[in-house]
């Protein structure tokens, strides 16, 4: 399974955002992209620039890879709507996100680690695949075996430290370890700081 291992906190500074829940301490003491002549380079961006950091971004927050990313933007393309908001509705879809958005895990690589580690069942059977897509009526359930684990064991307290609110078409039972899908995400329960309408007109050039 392809994945890209460089380190969050140095893609972190090098987008000035921070992907990952560990990356926001270092950022505040170390700011600006990483690298030996990093502030050299530093002036202002061109519209292709701000394009490709907004790309990559997103990419890198829900840990796609590049030919991954590209594929479903050209899905995204073709679906009806707008074709920003379409590309985020299918990142949100994606099984190791809902893992992380029901509070399962404390970061979408967390929880991309425990679906590739085969710890759920989607609707009644193991699956270890993070990109699946989720729909209405799905339910992801932690699998018995998986359940008398130790890090499962302390789900309760995984979930209460969570930064992550309620969601319309998610709800999730830390006590039963099961997460159930009622619908399809809205824009707004997306990342609020995502600008997709740069990401589009990066693919349009």
């Amino acid at each position: 399974m392809a994945r890209d291992n460089s380190p969050i906190v140095k893609q972190s500074r090098r987008e000035g955002y921070a992907l990952h829940p560990k990356a926001h301490k270092i950022m505040a003491r170390k700011s600006g992209i990483p690298g030996v002549h990093a502030h050299g380079r530093q002036g202002k961006p061109s519209l292709y620039l701000t394009q490709l950091r907004e790309k990559q971004k997103v990419r890198r927050l829900y840990g796609l890879l590049e030919k991954q990313f590209a594929k479903l933007m050209n899905e995204a393309t073709r679906q009806p709507g707008l074709t920003g908001e379409n590309l985020l509705r299918m990142l949100e879809q994606r099984i190791d996100n809902a893992v992380y958005r029901a509070g399962f895990a404390t970061s979408r690589r967390a929880a991309r680690q425990l679906v590739g580690h085969g710890h759920f069942m989607l609707n009644g059977r193991r699956v270890d695949i993070p990109s699946i897509r989720l729909k209405a009526g799905d339910e992801l359930v932690v699998r018995p075996k998986s359940q008398k684990s130790g890090y499962f064991t302390t789900l309760d307290d995984v979930v209460k430290a969570s930064t992550q609110g309620s969601l319309s078409w998610l709800k999730s039972d830390a006590k039963k370890m099961t997460i159930s899908i009622t619908g399809a995400p809205k824009r707004e329960e997306a990342e609020a700081d995502i600008n997709e309408q740069l990401i589009v007109e990066y693919y349009s050039r």
